[in-house]
Parts: C-alpha cells; structure tokens; sequence
C-alpha cells in the first residue's frame, strides 16, 4: 500500500469519525434480551452535544422493555429517554436520500422495532439512508413540556442536513416519517419546523428544519375529544389542557403555505386513532394548496408497520409510499 500526505489525512478523518462515533450514546438495547433477531444499529447521533436543554432535578432512568416472545422478530420500546439520539442505517448503495423517522408510543415510550428498525431496513434496501429518532417524552419533566419532543426533532433535521456530506446526501431529499405518536411528532415538524421551540447551539441551527417531504402513518392529529387519542393527548399536553392548548398542538390547526408535500395513510377500522385524525390533516393541507396523497384501507386496525400488515388490505403500502417518494423526486 502506498503511504503518502493524502493517505495520512483521510486516516485521520476517519480516526476522527470513529472517534466521534465511539463517543456517542448507544442505541437503545435491552441488556439481556431473550433473542435478537437482527443486530442493533452500531453508529448514532446524540442530538445535544451539551445535553438536552431544560433537563428536570432527576433525570429519567431510560429503560427498554421486550414485548415479543417469538424469536422470529423483536418488539421493544423505550421510555425515559434523557440522551435523545438517531439510529443511523446506512444502505449498501446510498442513493443521496434520506428518511428521519419517528417511531410512536402514544407519548408514553417509543417503539424500536415494529414502528423503527423495521421500515429502516426496508428502506435502507432501496438505497435510502435512515435516521431513527429517539425522542424525549413530554410527561417527563422536560422544561419545554409538550414542544420537548418537536425540539428534537427540530434539531434532528438540522443535524442530518448539517452533515449531509459525511453522508453522502442530498440536503434537499430528507424527508420524515412517523407512526402513531410519532406521526403527530412528524405532523407538528411538517407545520411548525420554523417555530422556535429552543435556543440555538451550534452551526447546525442555522439550517432550515423542513423536511422535503413528511409521511404521517396513522397519526395521532387531534388534541380535542372524541377525535383526539387520549393517551397522547394526556401525555401532551395533559388532561385539563385549555381549547387554546388544544389548538396549539394540533397540527392541523397550524398549516403554512409552505408545508412539504404529504403522504398520508390508515385504516378506517383503526380502534386506537380515528381515521378523522388523518382526514382532518388531508383537508388542512388541501386547504392550503399543499400536494398530498392520502390512501385509505377498509382494514388494518392500528400499529401495524410492516410486519403486522401481511393479510390485511394495508399490506403492501410500503410500495406506495415508495413510489409517491419517486414521483416527489426524492429517490430514483
């Protein structure tokens, strides 16, 4: 092998980056897992390199639970999230998109793997770059209550676009992604990516925290009962929450004309979050002038991903939302 400046240099760039790597928080794992049927992403991001601002007197014990029993698949989630981070997947043959997903929970954990690690590996096989978000959880004690979550977010996308180069991406095809909750959490950065929800840190947050595209997937959109989901809600913004509080954290309510383009997807038998959460966002949105693809499916029922939609109408869906991100030019 030949040793000359260049080789000394990029040697050092990539000490460098495994150095930053290696000092990162580690994806959330369970510590004696009874099985894992794929390996846990290796390389993350921790969103705050100072901590998480307004951080409460103890800080939450983060803590992963495992629901499955069958060894053919995991099905984890997380609360108590002090050190929000993205897990990153990196594809084989980047295509220079990228997608940040925000896994659901009803604002009580996160889910890993069902609503995460799943649909990122899906992806990561049709050359898409895939971010999963591990958000702080509002009823946690955080100084910013019920916009803790979109901070991160915020500054998740901001983060992403800032290193756009390391990884090989075009910092105009990042779009986001969410499930349940977390497509509340994707709704709310579609329309309030501007709103200043934290104070600046870094160089980072000088950049635009729009996605290029957002895909709520059966999202939680409604704060006002009968629509609202009343777990997320009262994880949100609590159960005596005003009307004005309501509105404040219903996406839907809070459309710009400059929102990205949408996909939008659920199942009218979903017993969990009414469909109308997701109609009430598409007439929003249509309202504005915002192109939007919205697909319905007679059944599905609620957190369904990708695995738990074999054999139901949704199944498949995945195909749709892929070709949708073609036609937005977001990927070949």
């Amino acid at each position: 092998m030949k040793f000359d400046r260049r080789t000394a240099l990029m040697g050092g760039v990539a000490l460098g980056l495994a150095s930053r790597a290696a000092a990162q928080t580690a994806a959330p794992a369970t510590p004696a897992s009874p099985h894992l049927t794929f390996p846990d992403p290796a390389e993350t991001i921790d969103l705050w390199p100072a901590g998480a601002p307004g951080a409460p007197e103890t800080l939450p014990v983060e803590t992963v639970k495992e629901r499955s029993t069958d060894p053919a698949f995991n099905d984890r989630y997380v609360f108590g999230i002090s050190r929000p981070r993205l897990a990153v997947f990196r594809p084989e043959r980047p295509n220079g998109a990228a997608v940040m997903i925000s896994p659901g929970g009803g604002y009580s954990w996160v889910v890993i793997d069902k609503e995460g690690y799943e649909m990122a590996r899906w992806l990561n096989g049709r050359g898409i770059t895939v971010f999963v978000l591990f958000y702080r959880l509002p009823h946690e004690g955080w100084a910013a209550g019920p916009d803790v979550a979109l901070s991160d977010a915020q500054r998740a996308m901001r983060l992403i676009r800032h290193r756009a180069d390391a990884y090989g991406l075009d910092p105009k095809r990042i779009a986001a992604m969410g499930f349940s909750a977390g497509g509340h959490l994707c709704a709310d950065l579609m329309t309030r990516f501007d709103a200043r929800v934290y104070d600046p840190v870094d160089a980072a947050d000088r950049l635009s925290a729009r996605p290029d595209a957002a895909a709520p997937i059966y999202p939680v959109i409604s704060m006002t009962a009968p629509t609202a989901h009343a777990g997320s809600r009262k994880n949100l913004i609590g159960e005596a929450a005003s009307p004005a509080l309501e509105r404040a954290h219903t996406p839907s309510f809070n459309v710009p004309a400059d929102a990205p383009p949408a996909f939008l997807l659920h199942a009218e038998d979903d017993g969990s979050v009414a469909v109308e959460n997701t109609l009430m966002l598409r007439a929003a949105l249509r309202e504005r002038g915002i192109a939007t693809e919205t697909h319905l499916y007679a059944d599905g029922g609620h957190g369904f991903g990708l695995r738990l939609a074999k054999g139901k109408t949704v199944e498949g869906w995945e195909h749709l939302f892929h070709r949708w991100g073609q036609g937005q030019g977001l990927w070949a």
